[in-house]
């Protein structure tokens, strides 16, 4: 089994501009290119998941998000970063576009997208954890088991490696 990182997207990944659905508006969060080449080098996975409501208010479509998501990946490898999958929830109850109008598991704090991703890549959650920018992605990360961390700013990749160093502490006792 695998360890891993699962990355909320907006707020922690990139700057949170709201709905974010197309690549020109889209704005690296300051170390986050370094946090995602460094957790590679670590040897973890990196899983993004994302709510994407946007989609269930029509302001872009789930190809959009593809697009978009490629793009990221495509950037982090340049970087030294392989993002090993992108999960994304396009779902919100009482949404105007009604394909998307539902409840659903995936949408965080429910840990559907990460228990999914476990399965689907052989992730041992004991030894992995959630970043996030807010606490549904903590709770998200808990619900699955597994440590979920708060990011409220500053550099992604100076956060990321006092989170590794304080877990490899704990592992040494």
């Amino acid at each position: 089994m695998r360890k891993a990182v699962f990355f909320d997207r907006d707020g922690v990944l990139n700057v949170d501009k709201s709905y974010l659905g197309f690549i020109k508006d889209f704005e690296w969060m300051d170390g986050a290119k370094e946090a995602l080449a460094y957790l590679t080098r670590q040897g973890y996975a990196i899983i993004v998941v994302t709510n994407q409501s946007g989609v269930a208010r029509g302001y872009y479509t789930e190809d959009d998000v593809k697009v978009l998501h490629d793009w990221m990946c495509q950037e982090a490898a340049k970087a030294g970063g392989i993002i090993t999958a992108v999960y994304y929830c396009p779902y919100l109850e009482g949404a105007p576009v009604k394909a998307y109008d539902k409840k659903s598991d995936w949408r965080k704090p429910a840990p559907g997208m990460v228990l999914q991703a476990a399965k689907d890549y052989d992730i041992d959650l004991k030894q992995s954890f959630m970043i996030g920018d807010m606490p549904r992605d903590v709770e998200c990360g808990q619900r699955a088991g597994m440590d979920g961390y708060l990011f409220t700013g500053g550099r992604l990749d100076d956060f990321v490696r006092a989170i590794v160093a304080e877990r490899k502490g704990r592992e040494s006792i």
